[in-house]
């Protein structure tokens, strides 16, 4: 037997084309970004990289938040990502620790070097 007529299907889940069109882009992985932030920093000294205009990306590629690996097409909606929390949190994350590499992966799945610690004395009887 069927269902009842008077009852509603359940409902669909709302699907996020914003997520769906941000995932369509290749992001860089953490460790990479860090490396980059890291030689920016230690090379402030010249100032401000120039960036080269490239008609594809948005804003002719001028406005390129380095942290998030994001173009945008105006200086003012860079400035709104700036205060996002999302941002926020990348900046923090990239000023940390460095973030796991693939050589950290290869030593947890048992590929590597092992690091079992420092041997005990054995007390032989």
């Amino acid at each position: 037997m069927g269902r009842c007529p008077n009852h509603k299907k359940p409902a669909k889940k709302k699907y996020s084309h914003k997520s769906a069109r941000r995932a369509k882009f290749l992001v860089k992985g953490d460790d990479m970004i860090y490396s980059e932030v890291k030689n920016l920093e230690s090379s402030m000294d010249e100032g401000a990289p120039a960036r080269a205009r490239d008609e594809d990306l948005p804003g002719m590629g001028q406005f390129y938040c380095l942290h998030c690996d994001r173009y945008f097409s105006s200086s003012s909606i860079m400035e709104e990502h700036f205060k996002t929390k999302r941002h926020k949190k990348r900046v923090k994350a990239m000023q940390g620790p460095a973030p796991h590499c693939q050589l950290d992966a290869e030593l947890a799945a048992g590929q590597g070097k092992p690091d079992n610690g420092p041997k005990l004395g054995v007390v032989s009887s």
